[in-house]
Order: structure tokens, then sequence, then C-alpha cells
């Protein structure tokens, strides 16, 4: 249940808005902060996953770097005072423009997912007089178990550079005058909860590939696991904190890295979606013919997951609680908002 001081002017803001715990806010990026310290491993907050100015702020202050996949992105990125060294730009559609922008920038790595993307900003780069730093990101074929929709790492996926064209994907980021070879990048899904099991797979999976690409000469100075941890969505108030301690240690006792290679995560949910809750209003009760329907005024442009795939997303009557000391019977609704879905 949400801690909220003082209901009464809660009640006042017009819906529907986000509201963020703040003080959880804080545990959670402290607890990222010394883990990364503890560790050795380096933290880029995807951007995409919450794009509030103060929150960025926050963890730019926690010395935490940036994963982008825009243009416009990058720029917010840097307005919120990350490092432009500490961002990356990943996404498969990255435009002309936006590789542009992250040159003027001057970000620490590009991550492709093809051989066609690492052609593509070779010539910008010569174009430019510029050199590119890149890192490829690799499709290790690894099920993460979670929702297919947000299955990223397997060979079908839209994602990364699977083995068949290792060779020719290392060979054009380490002889074009116009790279900077990075490392490798691998990013496996979204959501997922088996954090031990899956995450020590991943690893498995990063060392093998990491070492083909060294026996052929291919030197790795960065490894990065992407992102992925999954948080409660049941019982969201019973576990308040993603378990970020396995996911950093399974890392740290799984993956084999040299003192000159620098590892580094991703996580984007698991750092905000705990903190954050959707605030909306009831406008009326429709009676149907087999169920009732509880109108309210935000709809999935303000919260997509039910919709997109059937993801499961805790609903809690506000005014029940702190009005009537949760007294109310609780009958069943469709709870449903106001856009044409």
């Amino acid at each position: 249940m949400l801690r909220i001081d003082d209901f009464s002017t809660f009640k006042k803001v017009a819906t529907p808005f986000y509201y963020y715990d703040i003080d959880l806010f804080e545990k959670t990026a402290d607890k990222v902060a010394e883990l990364s310290e503890r560790t050795g491993i380096k933290v880029h907050f995807s951007i995409k996953a919450n794009s509030d100015r103060r929150l960025n702020d926050i963890l730019s202050s926690k010395g935490l770097g940036a994963d982008c996949v825009s243009g416009d992105e990058i720029e917010f990125a840097v307005t919120c005072g990350y490092a432009p060294k500490d961002i990356f730009f990943a996404g498969v559609g990255k435009t002309d423009r936006e590789i542009c922008q992250a040159f003027q920038v001057g970000i620490g790595a590009f991550v492709v997912e093809s051989l066609e993307e690492i052609q593509i900003i070779s010539d910008i780069a010569r174009r430019l007089g510029r050199k590119a730093t890149i890192s490829l990101r690799i499709n290790p074929n690894i099920d993460p178990h979670t929702h297919h929709y947000i299955t990223t790492g397997l060979y079908e996926d839209k994602f990364g550079i699977s083995d068949r064209s290792f060779d020719e994907a290392a060979a054009m980021v380490t002889t074009d005058p116009n790279i900077d070879f990075y490392g490798l990048q691998f990013h496996i899904g979204s959501q997922i909860l088996e954090v031990a099991d899956v995450i020590k797979l991943e690893c498995e999976k990063v060392n093998d590939i990491v070492s083909r690409f060294e026996s052929n000469g291919v030197v790795i100075r960065n490894i990065d696991l992407g992102g992925g941890l999954g948080i409660d969505y049941d019982d969201p108030d019973r576990n308040p904190i993603a378990d970020f301690e396995t996911w950093f240690m399974t890392i740290h006792n799984n993956l084999k890295h040299r003192p000159d290679q620098t590892v580094h995560i991703e996580p984007g949910r698991s750092l905000v979606a705990q903190c954050g809750s959707l605030i909306s209003q009831v406008l009326y009760v429709k009676k149907g013919e087999n169920r009732n329907f509880l109108m309210i005024d935000a709809g999935m442009n303000d919260l997509i997951r039910p919709a997109l795939y059937g993801a499961y997303h805790k609903i809690e009557n506000l005014s029940a609680h702190y009005d009537d000391n949760d007294g109310r019977d609780n009958p069943v609704y469709d709870v449903v908002g106001t856009v044409c879905e």
C-alpha cells in the first residue's frame, strides 16, 4: 500500500499521474551503488525504463552511467548529469541523425547489432573525420524463461549478432581504421525472476564466447551483460527492492574476467518500477449484462503492460484504505480505461 502522509492533499492532484516514493528510490539506488562499488561492476541505467528528470538526476549523482536507444535520450542523459563517456547508445534502429548526435556528445560507445550497422557507423565516422567506439551486441541464444514478447536473446529474435557472423563482425571492428573496438554486449530479456540459474547460464555462455573471440586474437576490454532483472508485481510491498544482491553476486562469482577487463550491466525497470505508481480516478461504474466495469481516467497509453502482453498489475483502492480503513466490501470489476484497445 502506498505510504501517503496527507491523503486529503493527495486527492487534490489532477489524475492520472505518476507517484514516486523517493525514499524507496534512494534506498534502491544506494543499494545498487554499493554493490557496484563492492564488485567493480559498472552500472548504466536504461533510460527507456523511466525518463523522469528528477529520478535520473538522482541516479547520475550516484555515479551511474546511462544506456540510451535514441538521440533524444542521449541529449536528455547529458542534461541529467550522466557523464558522456558513461553513455552507451544501443538499439536496432539508429538513424544517421542520431548517430551524428552521439558523435557530437562524445558518448562512451555505440552498441551495434548487425554487420550492416557496423558499416553505416563506420561510413559516418569517416565522413565526420571521427573514430567510432563500437561494442558488438552478441546474441547468445539463451531462453531467459520470461514472457516471449520480452525475450531478446534467441536466434529468432531481431537483436544482436549470432555465432555465424562472429568472425566477420570481429574482422570488421578490428581492421576498420574508423572504428575503435570497445567490447562485447549481451542482453537476453526482461523481467527475469529465476535470477541465479538464468544469469549463471548467461555467464557460462559469455565465458565461452569471450574465449572464442580472444582465441582469434580479438582483445575484449569490456563485457556488458545487459539488464533484465525482474521485480515482484504480485506483492510489491513484500519485495520493494529487487534482488540486486543475487544478480550482482551471480555475475561476480561466475563471469570470468581479467583485472584489465571491465564488467557492465544495464538495469532498467528493477531500479524504478517498485518506487512508482500510476494514480487514477474512478469516473463511474458501468453495469454490463454479465459483469461490472470500473471506468477510470487512465488508459493503456499510461500503463501498457497489461494490454500489450496480458501482464498482471496490482490495483489498490486508495480511498477505501485511507478513508474507510479497508472496511469496504470488495466486489469484482473489470477495470477499464479511456483508450479503445
